[in-house]
């Protein structure tokens, strides 16, 4: 896999949160993602930098133009150097939450993309990595 772009969005605030989904929302169309993808993809965007901003206080979302043998994609990787994520089999699972939300992130990341991947520390802090391919 190849990166052939990167964009980097420091997250410390909500107004972090809207600027990292407006860029990987018009990244995926310049890709050219179909139709709903660049907003389901924002979507993701969205619930992984919030839970940056929630949980860290501040991190980064970087968005990355990838490629393979046979077609685009886009990652986002979201990493923060905050508690880490005590129980990640549990905050897997949908309704799940240690805040009162919904408790939909990131199993509803981990749906909305094709590929996910999740590593955290206890003390070192969360990545997040999700790949959206598109669909030829």
């Amino acid at each position: 896999m190849r990166f052939l772009r990167e964009v980097r969005v420091a997250i410390t605030a909500d107004k972090d949160i809207v600027t990292a989904r407006q860029r990987g929302e018009r990244i995926a169309r310049d890709v050219g993602f179909p139709s709903s993808d660049p907003t389901l993809i924002a979507t993701a965007i969205s619930e992984l930098a919030r839970n940056i901003v929630r949980y860290a206080t501040r991190g980064e979302v970087i968005l990355r133009v990838i490629e393979n043998q046979t077609t685009l994609g886009i990652e986002v990787v979201a990493v923060d150097k905050g508690p880490g994520i005590r129980d990640v089999s549990m905050a897997m699972v949908d309704g799940y939450s240690t805040s009162g939300s919904l408790g939909l992130g990131l199993a509803g990341v981990r749906r909305l993309m094709d590929d996910f991947e999740i590593k955290s520390a206890s003390g070192k802090g969360t990545t997040v990595t999700a790949r959206k391919w598109r669909r030829r």
